[in-house]
């Protein structure tokens, strides 16, 4: 549209700046030869009196305004000098036309003896409107009087042209501008269409639908384009589908030898716990034998049995058995659970109250599976200072965060803290052994939870590791009810004592799974 109005207007411009010059050329050299003509007709006049002198002079003016000039054309006789002793009156068709001479016409006029011109405006009777005109004048002497002599050529026609010429222009524009829109609408169809099915086959396929394709049609480059991006789908189907497969295999590899090794386990734990109750009966080199036995057999089935659960994970096979639980009073049992852990690393343990009513449909299994690991690890890390497990209410959610003073993690190791397997320290002797992936079970149970797990840390400060669940599985929560760190004063925090195992509800082996279900053909000895 504004290269077509750019044109437009150019042409115009010129077209008018043409006809004009045009016209006013031709103006100009009739003019010339009529001021020259009308001159030398009043200087041979002898006519006896003033009214003889103005009747002829008029005459003349006539003559020459009717003559066959191709631009209509006024003469006019003006003084240059007002007077009660003029020689004769001046002479001009009508009252509007001498008045559209401008003074500054009429001044130089007066002071020079050349030929000179102005644009002018002038009254069109017809329309009631303004046309416009040039003036040419010069000065004459008449009986030695000066006069100014004018020639008013009307350009009414040249600007009727123009307008022609504008709205030609116009209309032309108009269907330019039409028919490049039809172009531009056909071009772009033609080309969007195309990166529209893309766009929409890309989505599909990135919704897991790898066997979409584009159509294509012709040989031009959008067809080249369809081609090149249907070969790239079907090399990432491939792929996708190769690794996928490789995946399958190696969760298989991992539930089918964790499984295998269930029975040989089962024999050597049994074996290992016999050996460990006769312990007394033996030598000292042979006692700490057998207790090492002992230990390192129970950390090999709480590998086995993590490993397990992530095979479940993996499978889509974990499901949940959920129940309406008062979280607090969870909170209380892995607290009181981690009470000796904390006392041999003399590591206080507090609990902070933030709000009321901290009821929630959760597995109760696995989210004190999930507490128990992040209170074990904060009293793994701590290094004697105390470790707080603060909960706090929404009307949507429950937050639970587990806050340590001990030696922190950088930014780097809080990306990494829930990776499978992963270490901040791999040196670093630890207290309550462990598999690696407890984290990545919580992280998994959290999902299933339909909440949130996220980690703090700062190295010398601390960490904190904060749960969110929402009140309801079917109901999202909006926000989370505490920050990340939590913010409490130390008189918030309630002191955990060691109360009688009795009053423990639930099972100490929570944070340990059983392989449930995952292969159901295969029978345990």
């Amino acid at each position: 549209m504004i290269s077509t109005l750019a044109v437009a207007a150019f042409l115009v411009q010129q077209v008018t700046s043409g006809l004009f010059q045009e016209r006013f050329d031709q103006a100009e050299r009739e003019a010339t030869a009529g001021l020259d003509e009308v001159r030398s007709n009043i200087s041979a006049l002898n006519a006896g009196s003033r009214s003889e002198a103005q009747q002829d002079i008029g005459a003349v003016l006539q003559d020459v305004g009717e003559s066959g000039a191709d631009i209509r054309r006024d003469a006019m006789l003006l003084p240059l000098e007002s007077g009660e002793n003029l020689y004769i009156d001046g002479i001009s068709s009508s009252e509007a036309l001498s008045t559209a001479i401008s003074p500054e016409l009429r001044d130089a006029i007066a002071e020079g003896q050349g030929q000179y011109w102005q644009a002018v405006a002038l009254e069109d009777e017809e329309s009631a409107g303004v046309a416009p005109g040039v003036a040419f004048g010069t000065q004459v002497d008449v009986q030695g009087n000066p006069y100014a002599l004018y020639f008013v050529y009307d350009f009414s026609p040249v600007q009727e042209n123009v307008s022609f010429v504008f709205r030609t222009m116009l209309a032309a524009g108009v269907a330019i501008l039409l028919i490049n829109m039809a172009i531009a609408a056909w071009v772009a169809r033609s080309v969007v269409r195309p990166v529209s099915q893309a766009a929409e086959v890309s989505e599909r396929i990135a919704d897991g639908q790898l066997d979409q394709r584009l159509a294509v049609r012709g040989e031009d480059e959008i067809a080249r384009l369809g081609l090149s991006f249907n070969r790239m789908a079907s090399n990432l189907q491939e792929q996708i589908t190769r690794l996928a497969n490789l995946s399958k295999m190696q969760q298989r590899f991992v539930s089918d030898v964790s499984h295998e090794l269930r029975t040989p386990l089962t024999t050597v734990r049994m074996a290992a716990e016999v050996l460990h109750e006769s312990r007394d009966d033996f030598d000292p080199i042979n006692q700490r034998s057998a207790e090492l036995l002992y230990h390192q057999v129970e950390r090999f089935q709480a590998l086995l049995s993590d490993l397990l659960e992530m095979s479940r994970f993996d499978a889509g096979a974990a499901e949940l058995a959920t129940a309406e639980i008062d979280l607090l009073a969870l909170c209380r049992e892995v607290l009181v659970s981690s009470k000796p852990l904390a006392e041999s690393s003399h590591t206080p343990l507090g609990l902070v109250i933030q709000g009321e009513g901290f009821l929630a449909e959760v597995d109760a299994r696995r989210i004190s599976r999930i507490l128990r690991n992040l209170v074990n690890n904060a009293i793994e890390h701590a290094e004697a200072r105390p470790v707080d497990l603060i909960i706090a209410s929404s009307p949507t959610a429950v937050g639970i965060s587990v806050r340590d003073h001990g030696i922190g993690m950088s930014p780097s190791e809080v990306a990494h803290v829930f990776d499978r397997f992963w270490r901040a320290d791999p040196a670093r002797a630890r207290t309550t052994g462990g598999s690696g992936l407890g984290l990545s079970i919580a992280t998994e149970d959290t999902r299933l939870h339909q909440g949130a797990l996220d980690a703090w840390g700062q190295k010398g400060q601390g960490s904190c590791f904060r749960l969110v669940l929402p009140r309801r599985q079917s109901v999202p929560y909006r926000a989370s009810p505490m920050a990340l760190p939590p913010v409490y004063r130390a008189s918030d925090r309630h002191r955990i004592e060691a109360i009688p195992q009795a009053t423990v509800t639930g099972d100490p082996e929570h944070d340990r799974i059983n392989e449930q279900a995952l292969y159901p053909h295969k029978e345990e000895s």
